[in-house]
């Protein structure tokens, strides 16, 4: 078993690159096993553990579980360094983590810099639950004089505004409609 996990981390590599699994005798070639009834085995297991499944046509298919990823069991000093516990602890899946409700979830690239004072960066992909309403406070999607922009909902005499999280850039004030597209609800940056 403990070939498995590095079989399934170099399947979850091929899955990435290829966004497909391999073949019975690819995974053969790719894990190095010798015979049609090893991979057969591995296969069998990985069914069992819950990471591959089988399409209707008898074709490997990813799990939701193949796509969890390790979460260390303790957080990582972010002040004085502490001493290191490189443990496995449980695992979770990016999905489970930021998605509550996937049919109403997008993703939406920033471009510009107008709320770096908040951590979000050009580049940086905000995960938003499309909703109508939203509080005071809230990081939104909003749709100002037919424009999207991402800025903080706020309230200045009984009217929304949306406030940037730069200083160098003016509070938006709707001259017209201001409809919220959604809530920011997490955020995956790639360094």
């Amino acid at each position: 078993m403990s070939n498995d996990r590095s079989y399934l981390s170099l399947l979850q590599d091929y899955y990435a690159q290829h966004r497909a699994l391999p073949s019975y005798a690819s995974i053969g070639h790719l894990l190095g096993l010798k015979s049609k009834s090893s991979v057969a085995a591995m296969v069998a297991r990985f069914k069992l553990a819950g990471y591959l499944d089988s399409t209707p046509d008898k074709r490997l298919a990813p799990t939701k579980r193949f796509f969890e990823r390790p979460l260390a069991e303790a957080p990582v000093q972010a002040g004085m360094p502490n001493p290191v516990d490189d443990g496995q602890g449980d695992a979770l899946t990016i999905d489970d983590y930021l998605i509550e409700r996937p049919s109403q979830t997008v993703l939406v690239r920033v471009k510009g810099d107008s709320m770096m004072d908040a951590g979000i960066l050009e580049g940086d992909l905000v995960v938003v639950e499309k909703a109508a309403a939203a509080k005071r406070g809230d990081i939104v999607v909003a749709i100002v004089d037919g424009q999207f922009t991402l800025k903080r909902l706020d309230l200045e005499r009984g009217q929304f505004v949306l406030k940037p999280e730069n200083r160098a850039y003016p509070v938006l004030r709707p001259e017209g409609s201001l409809e919220i597209f959604g809530v920011m609800v997490g955020l995956v940056r790639k360094l």
